[in-house]
């Protein structure tokens, strides 16, 4: 009873991470149409917020998995909060400095963090309990992962994107004292969210310094990466991550930008159920919020599709052919983004903010469908797979640098291409029955 306990304890900790890495990565996208505001940035230029958030990924899957390998996971796991805590502290200094590097900076130890709390962490929802109910447990947590995503772009839009922005030239016309106020209500729009995260995460990681949790077994394996490299399905699978991750993350960090480009707010304002759902979720007015907070709480209802769709995919999963959902999936996300390009208002707003909910299988099913059959080269081959998520710092500049010179509308076709090679990959595995044990991370 006691070691139930423990257990349930630990898994309640674990469970309270998925939330927490899921909410920042997509707290991050709010601060992409601010940060733009602020340095004027071009739209390739605000990309780059991604390059170095995601861009962690890629360099430090590996290195996390050999730092683990030394100080054991419980440890990683501290490791990995303390890390994302120190991220978050950055976020001070960046707001009142107003230096973008300095943000970059902050970013990529941010992710720094998460990615060797990922790796930490994951495992040990596998080994708390049962192993038959092992996927179930994983799926619960992946749960509130996207629970996290769900929730973070409303707390963006409330806390971060709310206010005006003023211009350089605006801000230089003001007089000394009215300037040093803008300013410092400026910066603590930043820093108070961050500051409020650093505490949280610290606290988290001093509770699991006195958590109980049971001792991994490292898995004993004699795969090679030049082994892994030759296996052609697996590398098919660690582009359609690649493509995946990085079509998602274009889609959810640009959404605002999109929208007031397509001059939305006016629209939203107009209509009453609309104009409704925004002022719940902001819980005020309209009157003098911000454009880019009143579109901006319609993320949610992207990220919380892939929730609501987690659901019903984990079911479909079980009685079709996972490569055969995934195709449709994607195949349904292509229709999407083709209806919100051609299309206007409200009908293109609401057409790609559903893409979210078929985006909901696809990471677990792509993994999956990718490390079935391979047996010793499993370990080496989540590795490739977890690496594989720098195409959430890849795609989105290139989104962005399209948008630039053709304009969203145009440049979503590269999203396009991206949920094509998924349809195709679904289409070519379809007939593998694997079943969705999912052993990694969620995004």
């Amino acid at each position: 009873m006691s070691n139930q306990k423990s257990y349930r304890s630990a898994f309640i900790l674990l469970t309270v991470l998925f939330f927490l890495w899921g909410f920042i990565t997509v707290l991050v996208d709010s601060l992409i149409p601010r940060l733009r505001e602020l340095f004027e940035l071009t739209y390739f230029q605000a990309g780059l917020v991604q390059f170095a958030f995601f861009g962690a990924y890629f360099l430090l899957s590996v290195p996390a998995s050999y730092i683990l390998s030394k100080i054991g996971y419980k440890r990683g796991i501290v490791l990995g909060l303390l890390t994302m805590a120190v991220g978050c502290l950055l976020f001070y200094p960046a707001a009142s400095y107003r230096i973008f590097g300095v943000f970059m900076l902050a970013y990529f130890i941010l992710a720094a963090g998460i990615t060797v709390l990922q790796v930490a962490a994951n495992p040990f929802v596998a080994v708390l309990g049962s192993e038959d109910a092992a996927s179930s447990r994983l799926n619960f947590s992946q749960a509130f992962n996207s629970l996290g995503t769900a929730v973070a772009p409303a707390v963006g839009a409330l806390f971060i994107l709310s206010d005006v922005i003023k211009s350089k030239d605006e801000i230089a016309g003001l007089d000394t004292v009215t300037k040093e106020a803008y300013l410092a209500s400026e910066a603590a729009a930043v820093q108070t969210p961050f500051l409020g995260l650093a505490l949280f995460i610290g606290l988290i990681a001093f509770i699991f310094l006195f958590a109980k949790l049971p001792q991994m077994i490292s898995e004993t394996s004699t795969g090679t990466y030049t082994e892994a490299f030759k296996n052609k399905k697996l590398m098919q699978g660690v582009l359609g991550i690649f493509f995946y991750v990085g079509a998602e993350v274009a889609i959810g960090s640009y959404l605002v930008n999109y929208f007031l480009d397509m001059n939305l707010v006016s629209v939203i304002k107009e209509s009453a159920i609309m104009k409704s759902i925004a002022e719940t979720i902001l819980n005020s007015g309209l009157t003098g919020k911000d454009d880019k907070a009143v579109v901006g709480v319609f993320v949610t209802f992207y990220w919380s599709g892939a929730m609501l769709g987690r659901f019903a995919g984990a079911y479909l999963t079980r009685v079709m052919k996972p490569g055969k959902v995934l195709a449709i999936f994607a195949a349904i996300s292509i229709s999407l983004i083709l209806l919100s390009i051609s299309t206007v208002g409200l009908i293109s707003m609401w057409s790609i903010l559903a893409v979210g909910l078929f985006n909901s299988i696809m990471f677990p099913t792509i993994f999956t469908l990718a490390i079935d059959g391979i047996g010793h080269l499993k370990p080496k081959a989540s590795g490739l797979l977890c690496t594989a998520i720098v195409g959430g710092a890849i795609i989105p500049p290139a989104f962005g640098y399209l948008t630039d010179i053709i304009a969203f509308k145009n440049a979503l076709l590269i999203i396009v291409v991206c949920y094509t090679y998924i349809v195709w990959f679904g289409y070519k595995h379809g007939k593998s029955k694997v079943a969705q044990n999912i052993t990694s991370m969620a995004i």
